[in-house]
């Protein structure tokens, strides 16, 4: 195919304003982007001749420019001209107030401005090494440039639920929490989440744009410590997951699986066999048995994994529960409410650190009735700690409001 056949077809998905095929022929990933005849530097004098709208042959040139980049492996120069796409899409789209026919497009382009910026903030530029540019500048411009794409996809106000532009918002939605988790702005999160809950449509977007919203607001929820939020997102986004989309279920329970731990659930070893996370279930038997040591082993052995995965720190909030199932054991082998912190020190001391001192065993002890997950209190006097009879270790999930 020419660069002059390109142009026609271009023109005419144009003025019959087809979205989706207009969306694959302004792709990266589309065939037409590995054909060496279409890589120009300077096509605009081309696309006067063949594309008949001024405005939309901006946005081509800007394209062709871009494929001609990528072509040089000028990852700079490709995501510079992939953002000149989406602003010369943004003036289109503000264009055709009354239509909503280009939300193909936008889906693409702005799909092709966050890959192109990650390629450029992971290759060092020259006004990086000289400190005339910030690490993640292109992340942080293509999140605002796609912000101005959410504002006229949110502030359609008509009400034609058909026409309406509002079901762009989800798709952008989640392109900008997979930049802001990047370069660590999950602050800027909140008014999308918003924005999504108070929208009439919540319940309609497509299911897998859905699932992906779900697993982002479940890993915010994790970073905020509202686990119960965490758990419902999280969840709701595994059990709608299609079967055979294994890599994505892998990915949901990297952040379900801790958090399932955290609550009390231990998860079968088959399921994590399955989706080739055996990582946790090392975690998961040494939070069930109480062994603080093999924790800590299990912790270190996969520490890469965990750090690279993001819930190294939720992992280390499981110790506490550890320590609370070590001393349900000993409560449930003498049998009474009333335990010696000496017998507590031991059982630490064998399960975790045998250097542990009573200093230490007791403000481990003083923590877990202050969180409530043991119920009872501390005998300094008697150096015994006194156990409800009713309840003494009370379920993990019912703590977690």
């Amino acid at each position: 195919m020419s660069i002059v056949q390109y142009l026609q077809q271009l023109n005419t998905f144009w003025n019959d304003k087809r979205g989706y095929q207009l969306a694959d022929w302004l792709s990266l990933r589309h065939s037409h982007a590995r054909n060496p005849n279409l890589y120009h530097s300077k096509p605009d004098h081309l696309i006067a001749n063949h594309i008949e709208d001024e405005a939309f042959g901006e946005l081509v040139a800007a394209h062709i420019r871009c494929m001609f980049a990528v072509y040089k492996n000028e990852a700079n120069e490709a995501h510079m001209e992939q953002n000149n796409v989406v602003q010369a899409f943004i003036r289109l789209f503000q264009y055709f107030k009354e239509e909503n026919w280009l939300l193909p497009v936008m889906n693409t382009v702005c799909l092709e401005l966050r890959i192109l910026a990650g390629k450029a903030d992971s290759v060092p530029s020259s006004e990086m090494n000289r400190g005339l540019a910030k690490p993640r500048e292109a992340l942080e411009k293509a999140a605002e440039t796609m912000m101005a794409c959410f504002r006229i996809c949110s502030s359609d106000n008509r009400s034609s639920e058909a026409d309406t532009k509002k079901w762009g918002m989800l798709s952008l939605v989640n392109q900008l929490f997979k930049l802001y988790f990047r370069i660590n702005k999950l602050h800027l999160m909140k008014p999308l989440i918003r924005a999504i809950d108070s929208s009439p449509l919540k319940d309609k977007f497509n299911l897998s744009q859905q699932i992906t919203y779900r697993y982002y607001v479940g890993r915010k929820a994790m970073f905020d410590s509202d686990y119960v939020l965490a758990n419902e997102n999280l969840t709701f986004a595994f059990q709608r997951c299609h079967k055979d989309s294994k890599k994505n279920k892998h990915l949901i329970l990297i952040y379900l699986v801790p958090l399932k731990i955290l609550l009390g659930y231990l998860p079968k070893r088959s399921l994590l066999e399955k989706y080739d996370l055996l990582q946790l279930w090392e975690i998961g038997e040494a939070v069930r048995c109480g062994n603080a040591r093999k924790l800590t082993e299990a912790i270190e052995n996969h520490q890469e994994f965990f750090i690279k995965s993001g819930i190294y720190l939720i992992l280390e909030r499981l110790r506490l529960v550890t320590y609370r199932n070590l001393f349900k054991k000993v409560y449930l082998i003498l049998k009474n409410p009333v335990v010696t912190l000496e017998d507590l020190l031991i059982a630490l001391r064998m399960m975790d650190n045998s250097d542990i001192e009573l200093e230490e065993a007791n403000c481990i002890l003083a923590n877990l009735i202050h969180q409530g997950k043991i119920k009872g209190y501390i005998s300094h006097t008697h150096q015994k700690v006194v156990l409800s009879k009713t309840d003494a270790f009370p379920k993990l999930s019912a703590l977690v409001q």
